[in-house]
């Protein structure tokens, strides 16, 4: 989780990810910074993110990002 938090913080610094529950409800996060976040993503971990998994509900906080990544690398 800590790597993500940096990874966040170098496409969209200045946010608490720790506790924020709505950043692309609140738009702190935009289309581009998803599209750099999904292929940060996808180097770091070692997975790849569906379309269909590119939701509000997986990216509205650092918690679901992370339970997202943690599924998908479950499944491969």
């Amino acid at each position: 989780m800590e790597k993500l938090i940096e990874i966040l913080e170098d496409i969209q610094p200045g946010i608490d990810y720790e506790n924020d529950t709505d950043l692309i409800d609140s738009h702190k996060l935009d289309s581009l910074s998803i599209i750099s976040l999904v292929a940060e993503l996808e180097d770091e971990f070692d997975v790849t993110i569906p379309t269909v998994e590119i939701i509000p509900a997986n990216f509205n906080s650092a918690k679901g990002i992370w339970s997202m990544i943690q599924r998908l690398q479950e499944e491969e």
